[in-house]
């Protein structure tokens, strides 16, 4: 596993890509309930991350991402069927999914 605070760092810009779609989703005319309520989730989850981030346990550190993970899948799922949304929306979500997806690959999860 990456030193605590390399997954700091990089938490850094799963945190920053999670805002951005969340505000990308604040903006969007029509956005579908289930993707509000997947970005609100993660918006929460990245919320509570410092604690766990601060508290270095490795398990809760795992779980974090994991969670977030499935969250950013079904995210981008949604966005793949629903042709109306933005293309402002779909890249803020598809960036946020490629921000996790690096942290999952750098701390092997």
């Amino acid at each position: 596993m990456l030193h605590p605070n390399d997954i700091q760092h990089r938490f850094y810009f799963v945190e920053r890509a999670v805002r951005l779609a969340a505000q990308a989703a604040s903006a969007e005319p029509g956005l579908p309930r289930e993707l509000r309520n997947c970005l609100e989730l993660m918006d929460k989850h990245v919320d509570d991350a410092r604690e766990i981030l601060q508290a270095a346990e490795e398990a809760r550190v795992r779980k974090l991402v994991r969670d977030l993970d499935l969250l950013a899948e079904r995210a981008k799922r949604i966005c793949n069927y629903i042709p109306t949304l933005s293309g402002q929306m779909k890249g803020a979500v598809s960036h946020m999914h490629s921000q996790i997806q690096e942290l999952k690959r750098d701390m092997s999860v």
